[in-house]
């Protein structure tokens, strides 16, 4: 099932230009780390019941499961005399382009086209966010497949500079996080640009653009100094591949599952787990921030807007630690039983941080039933002390989410090493059990926190439960990788 002349080593290149290549993380994780600070608030904004606000995010997890292996394949036998990756990242740039001006715009263009402007729900609005944010999620996806394999493809047969290619690709996912949340911590971002407020768009709403212009601009200027600087090996036409991609990927897709043996099984199942418990959190985060810690309601007061500015506060700290504790994953997963002792022990540290969710909840909820308000003013904000506690808990999360981000898809290249279906197809299975549990959350965390008060605690206990079957699995099931001779370099290539 390889593709001789797709996947033939070309001769390396030189560490600026992998570095330049590597850079794009930043550009497309700024605009994860927006959607996942921003977005889930800015939806509520528009009308959509905090119930079904999780249901909008399940394009994500689709777009992963169709996108990034249908992209893989495709751009392994692209023959374009632009090269294999390179026509799949400027694509995916023009998408995310298109993809936020829509979700920027949608409460603007909602109204032109009808929306009232005095009702809570605005019908048209919702409509144009979901259909920009579907696409935000495939241009996101069809930008970070072929960005890593560009990187791969330019280290060329030096296992030296893959191992910094990939370092640097997860550093700069580190960067693209802080900046990312930085800019959704402001509140005063929209007077840079002044045209952003509107009558349908509040100053929450023109900040959300102004951050979008900004990620637009970063993900453009990276990209054009790629496209520029860096040559692709054209690959030769195949007449033996010509309508049969289609067929051929779907089988190779399926036997891919059929070789798979019993240690990527578990991985799958811990991984799978995993996921349920990091979901929740990474949906509601910073809206959780907004009711439960600062007590306040979409649309209405300052509260909520102050709760998730100090969210996207957490999510900057929280991708400070995890750019520091990435760098270090591949030294503390040496040894024989490191990695699986590793992801044990942190899937026991990330259900302990979910469960303090819930007591920095009732201390803020203690607080604001002991503040003497007058009837119809809001309470005060949170003292120092709850807030730093509620801060404390976004950066320890990052310890746990560098080895989610590492850990798993090593082992993945490990366990399926030989299993005939390549890397590529192999790191896609793995894929698949993450995007599944993404979509089991989005369906079922609305009406569960519904069920129990309409808060997000409930999806945050899911989470600490599913993280302590999945720190047990992976300590008791999962099998130890080989020892660190024959593992150092695929372990640097779990960074994503």
């Amino acid at each position: 099932m390889e593709v001789e002349a797709a996947n033939s080593p070309e001769k390396s290149s030189s560490i600026s230009k992998i570095t330049l290549v590597a850079s794009i993380a930043a550009g497309v994780q700024f605009g994860w780390a927006l959607q996942l600070s921003l977005l889930t608030p800015y939806v509520q904004q528009l009308g959509v019941p905090h119930k079904w606000a999780a249901v909008v995010w399940l394009c994500g997890p689709i777009s992963g499961l169709l996108v990034q292996p249908i992209v893989g394949y495709y751009s392994d036998r692209c023959r374009s005399r632009f090269g294999r990756r390179r026509p799949f990242i400027a694509a995916g740039a023009a998408l995310v382009a298109i993809a936020v001006f829509l979700i920027g715009y949608a409460a603007d263009i909602g109204v032109r086209s009808g929306d009232s402007l005095h009702k809570s729900t605005k019908p048209r609005a919702v409509l144009v966010f979901v259909v920009g944010f579907w696409i935000l999620d495939v241009a996101n996806n069809m930008l970070q497949g072929p960005c890593r394999a560009l990187l791969a493809d330019i280290s060329g047969s030096d296992t030296k500079k893959m191992r910094t290619a990939n370092a640097l690709y997860s550093f700069f996912m580190a960067v693209g996080n802080v900046l990312g949340y930085a800019a959704g911590s402001l509140k005063n971002l929209h007077k840079v640009f002044p045209f952003t407020v509107t009558k349908a768009c509040d100053m929450y709403c023109a900040n959300l653009k102004s951050c979008f212009f900004i990620s637009i601009a970063l993900l453009a200027v990276l990209t054009v100094m790629v496209m520029v600087s860096v040559r692709e090996k054209t690959m030769p036409s195949r007449d033996d591949e010509k309508g049969e991609g289609g067929v051929r990927f779907v089988g190779e897709i399926i036997g891919a599952f059929k070789e798979l043996k019993k240690p990527m099984w578990i991985l799958l199942l811990v991984t799978c787990l995993n996921w349920i418990a990091w979901f929740g959190f990474l949906l509601f985060d910073t809206d959780w921030m907004g009711k439960e810690v600062y007590g306040g309601a979409v649309g209405k007061g300052r509260l909520y807007d102050m709760g998730v500015r100090a969210g996207s506060l957490g999510l900057m700290l929280n991708a400070v630690v995890l750019g520091v504790m990435s760098l270090g994953i591949v030294y503390l997963a040496r040894g024989v039983n490191s990695a699986r002792q590793l992801w044990g022990v942190v899937n026991f540290l990330l259900a302990l941080c979910l469960l303090m969710t819930i007591l920095v909840t009732k201390l803020a909820e203690k607080h604001r039933h002991a503040s003497h308000v007058v009837a119809g003013a809001e309470p005060p904000p949170p003292p120092a002390g709850i807030k730093a506690g509620a801060l404390l808990i976004f950066a320890i999360l990052g310890i746990p989410q560098a080895v989610t981000f590492s850990i798993p898809f090593a082992m993945a290249s490990i366990f399926c090493s030989n299993s005939g279906a390549g890397q590529g197809l192999s790191l896609g299975v793995l894929n698949i059990s993450i995007v599944v549990p993404q979509m089991f959350v989005s369906l079922v965390s609305g009406p569960l926190d519904s069920a129990f008060g309409g808060g997000n605690l409930p999806a945050f206990v899911l989470g600490a439960i599913a993280a302590v079957v999945s720190g047990v699995l992976a300590l008791t099931l999962l099998p130890s990788p080989p020892p660190d001779r024959e593992t150092e370099t695929v372990v640097a290539a779990g960074f994503h």
